[in-house]
Formats: C-alpha cells, sequence, structure tokens
C-alpha cells in the first residue's frame, strides 16, 4: 500500500493542470456558482476542482445565442483528458530517472500486471498525445499556393523523348548535274566511310572521315550516264551500273576498273551484291546474278517483271533476293544454287497490294524474315511483309511518294525518303509504325537514303543537287562501348579463324 501511496503523490506533484489553490477565482467562475447554485443536484458537491470542471460551451451573460461553429477554420484541437496527461506526465519523468538492468528484467511482468488491472491498459504502450475525429474541409474556393512549388505531375512514358533529333543536317554537301530520275540508285556508302555518288556520268567518292573527294570514274561518251551503284560488304570494290547496259566493277583503292559485265539489254538501274554474286536489275525487267570470279560471269536470269526493275535487295542473310518493279510488284526470289541453270529461280513471294512502282525495300536486320516496301506517288503505302507466312503485317499510308526505305538499328526504327509531295524524311518506330521525327530541308524529292557504317547517320540526296547528312541515330556512350566491345570480340574471332 505505501506503494501506490508513493506514486498517487508523485502523480498529484506532476499533474500539469492541478489548480492554484491561493489565487482569486475567475470572474466567470464566480457568476457561473452564484448562477447555476440552485441547479445543482444534492448529491454533488458545489466545489468543483478545476481539472474536473469543464468550460461552458455558452458565454456568460449571453444564454439566447450561442456562437456559431464556422466550417473550414484554421485550427484543429486535439482531445486531451486528464487522465492522458497523467500517463504523459509520468512517462516523460521516467525517461530521465536511470535505469538498473539488473531489476528490469524481474519487475517488467509485475509492471504489466499492475497497469492493466490499475488502468485497464499497459502504460507502456501508452499514447503520450491522442488525436480524435477527422480535421474539416477547406472552405470552398480555398487554394494552396504551396502546391505549386512542392508537387509535379508525373510525365508519361509517351511524351519522353529518347533521344535529341536535330531538324537540321550536319552536313551540306553539293553533287551538281545529279540526275534527277526516280528510278535509278546513285548514292551508296561504304563499310569503310566512303560515299559514292554519280553526278551524271561521273562516279566521286567522299571520304567520310577525312572529307577527301576522289573522281574514281568517267564515261567515254558524253550521253551515257551513270544509273546505279553498289559497294560490295567489305567496300573495297565498287560495281556502277550504266546506260549503255553494262555492269562495270572497279578497286577503289587502286583506282582502276577490274572488269566491264555485259548482258543486259537495257539500262541498269539496281544492284546488291551477296557475297561473290552480283545482282542487276535493268529497264527489261530482267533480273541477272554475275559470278565476278570467274570469266563466265553470267550465272542466272530472272524474268518475273513486265517494266523495269528499280528496287533490288539481298537479306542480310543472304538466303532471299527482294525486287520491286515499275509494274507495282514485290517479288522475293531464292539464293542462286551453284551449277543450277539459268532462268530455273522460281518466286518465293509475289505480292501485288503496291498500286505504284515500287523502288523502296529494306530488310530488317534483326528481324531477316521481315520486308519492308514503298509505293510511288500512285501507291504512298509502307508495307511491311512477313517473308515466312507471305502476310502483310502493317500497312502506313504516308501521303507522299517513297523513294527509299532503311532500318535503323540503334533504336530499332524505319527510315523513309519522300518525294511529291513532302520532299523529306520520316522517322517512324518499328514495329508501330508511329512517327518519331520529320527531317526536312530538301527543296526537291528526295531520291535515294543510306544508312552510315556504325547506323548513327543518313545521307540523302535529292533533286535541289545536295546531299545531306542527318546525325539522328547517335547512341548513348554506354550502349556505343558496349557495341564497340562487341564488335572488336566478334571481329577477333574472325581473324583466328582465318589464320
Amino acid at each position: 500500500m505505501a506503494q501506490f501511496g508513493f506514486e498517487n503523490d508523485i502523480h498529484s506533484i506532476l499533474k500539469l493542470d492541478m489548480p492554484i489553490i491561493n489565487a482569486p477565482m475567475a470572474r466567470w467562475q464566480r457568476k457561473a456558482s452564484s448562477t447555476n447554485t440552485s441547479g445543482l443536484s444534492p448529491g454533488k458537491a458545489a466545489n468543483v476542482s478545476l481539472s474536473s470542471s469543464k468550460t461552458p460551451n455558452k458565454t456568460p451573460g449571453k444564454n439566447k445565442k450561442q456562437t456559431p461553429s464556422k466550417m473550414g477554420g484554421d485550427r484543429f484541437i486535439p482531445i486531451r483528458n486528464s487522465k492522458q496527461m497523467d500517463v504523459a506526465s509520468f512517462l516523460l519523468t521516467k525517461e530521465n530517472e536511470p535505469v538498473d538492468t539488473n531489476k528490469m528484467a524481474v519487475t517488467t511482468e509485475n509492471q504489466k500486471a499492475w497497469s492493466m488491472s490499475l488502468n485497464g491498459y499497459n502504460i507502456e504502450d501508452a499514447k503520450i498525445l491522442h488525436l480524435g475525429g477527422k480535421p474539416l474541409n477547406a472552405p470552398e474556393g480555398y487554394q494552396n499556393n504551396l502546391k505549386v512549388l512542392y508537387s509535379q505531375a508525373t510525365t508519361p512514358a509517351s511524351v519522353k523523348k529518347t533521344r535529341y533529333i536535330s531538324s537540321a543536317p550536319d552536313r551540306i554537301l553539293d553533287a551538281p548535274e545529279l540526275r534527277n530520275d526516280f528510278y535509278l540508285n546513285l548514292l551508296d556508302w561504304s563499310s569503310r566511310n566512303v560515299i559514292a555518288v554519280a553526278l551524271h556520268n561521273s562516279v566521286y567518292l567522299w571520304d567520310a572521315t577525312q572529307g577527301d573527294i576522289i573522281l574514281l570514274m568517267k564515261l567515254e561518251r558524253e550521253e551515257d550516264y551513270i544509273c546505279s551503284l553498289s559497294w560490295t560488304k567489305e567496300g573495297s570494290y565498287l560495281a556502277v551500273g550504266t546506260s549503255d547496259c553494262k555492269v562495270q566493277l572497279w578497286d577503289v583503292e587502286m583506282q582502276k576498273r577490274l572488269r566491264s559485265m555485259a548482258s543486259h539489254t537495257s539500262r541498269v538501274g539496281s544492284l546488291s551484291w551477296n557475297d561473290h554474286v552480283l545482282s542487276s536489275g535493268s529497264r527489261s525487267g530482267h533480273i541477272h546474278h554475275h559470278d565476278v570470279r570467274v570469266a563466265d560471269h553470267h550465272i542466272a536470269t530472272i524474268s518475273g517483271h513486265s517494266q523495269e526493275v528499280c528496287g533490288l535487295k539481298w537479306s542480310p542473310d543472304g538466303r532471299y533476293l527482294a525486287s520491286g518493279g515499275n509494274d507495282n510488284l514485290v517479288c522475293v526470289w531464292p539464293r542462286v544454287q551453284e551449277g543450277s541453270a539459268s532462268n530455273s529461280s522460281q518466286v518465293v513471294r509475289c505480292w501485288s497490294e503496291h498500286q505504284g512502282a515500287v523502288k523502296a525495300l529494306a530488310w530488317c536486320p534483326w528481324q531477316t524474315n521481315i520486308l519492308a516496301s514503298g509505293g510511288g506517288t500512285s501507291d504512298r503505302h509502307i508495307r511491311i511483309w512477313n517473308v515466312n507466312s507471305g502476310s502483310c503485317i502493317s500497312s502506313l499510308d504516308t501521303q507522299s511518294q517513297i523513294s527509299s526505305l532503311v532500318f535503323a538499328p540503334n533504336y530499332k526504327e524505319l527510315v523513309s525518303g519522300h518525294g511529291y509531295a513532302h520532299n523529306n524524311v520520316a522517322i517512324w518506330k518499328y514495329p508501330s509504325l508511329t512517327k518519331v521525327s520529320e527531317l526536312n530541308g530538301h527543296e526537291d524529292r528526295v531520291l535515294s537514303l543510306i544508312l552510315s557504317p556504325d547506323c548513327s547517320t543518313i545521307a540523302t540526296v535529292a533533286g535541289d543537287e545536295t546531299i545531306r547528312l542527318w546525325n539522328s541515330f547517335e547512341l548513348d556512350p554506354v550502349k556505343k562501348k558496349a557495341k564497340e566491345r562487341m564488335a572488336k570480340s566478334t571481329s577477333s574471332v574472325i581473324h583466328q579463324s582465318i589464320r
């Protein structure tokens, strides 16, 4: 009993709301006691302590009116009663007491039991301050000025740009006497970073690394002109198709013509390499395969088009040859087998959905069975084909003539060059074909579009006699280093196999 008496004395000393005994009674208390003495019940004492008394909810002397509470007040008053304040004062003073570790383990359970029996709860789990009720809503029309400073809505992922694409070209080169002919292929970029361009009857080379310009060749007759260009995979040799029905092969380092192959009956407007086999398409609608290693170079002829073959592309794995013609057809042919007879190639796929000439052809480098084709002024559609199934995966109306297509692997996009009426370059996300950006600047139709060896830059040549370089696919530094390491590892394996 002595322990409980001691605790009660401590509690009474430490109470924060103890009444002041010697102070005079407040004026409102005197009025309240004088007016409410007659209303007290006989069992209750008239002398009420300050700790147990409540502040009257009516203003003394004004019993008829009650002060209305305003909605949306600026204060929230928590609920405090005398019991909570007693517990709070005890817990605060207990923190300053020295702790005896030997006695603490023994007395913990006893103290818990005493607290449960006396208070109805464990005092160690008691709350010093308890907030009851919900805060009032803000008044109508209230604005929080700090919300602008400390809150920001997240930008949707679809709006975020993954990179900066400049609307202006990095470099502009003059291309005087360029032939403004939709059906010709007058530009190509080698794996050694050299651009070849045909200007009327001459072929010029521009070293993109050093900036040097070289005149490689010029046709003897002034009325003849260059129709097509194509580099070998190694970048050492350049094939040149001419208007006099010939295909010439040039050694670029020696600046020497190795051979001139005659087999066509009309101009050669398209060329494509597959290892040592050079395929050429002519205005007659025929495709010839040339084995450049042997004297009798003409090894096969394909007759699948009724009009000029203006697009020709071998797939990256060398299995299929895609051809597009002025007869609006897109055909896919198998690889020429060694020792096979001429005219023996059977078409793998033939699509006639385009309503215009098909010059733009591009194979997907990361999906070798995917082919993209683009139609001319009468069609203006980009179509994506699955060669294995023969189905058209997707189609897009670009509202403009399509002269060139190329896949950009750095960001898995499709790039298209356009003639009438836009005369620009468009970048599309693959496979959704949603437009990423447009590159404007040419004053006439874009005739050809090619990709650099590192796949970071595209070069476009147009009827305004300019070549423009657009650095639109530069990789992030981290991705670029990883790609370079991968390229070095693969090249070392190739060198070991050669040795």
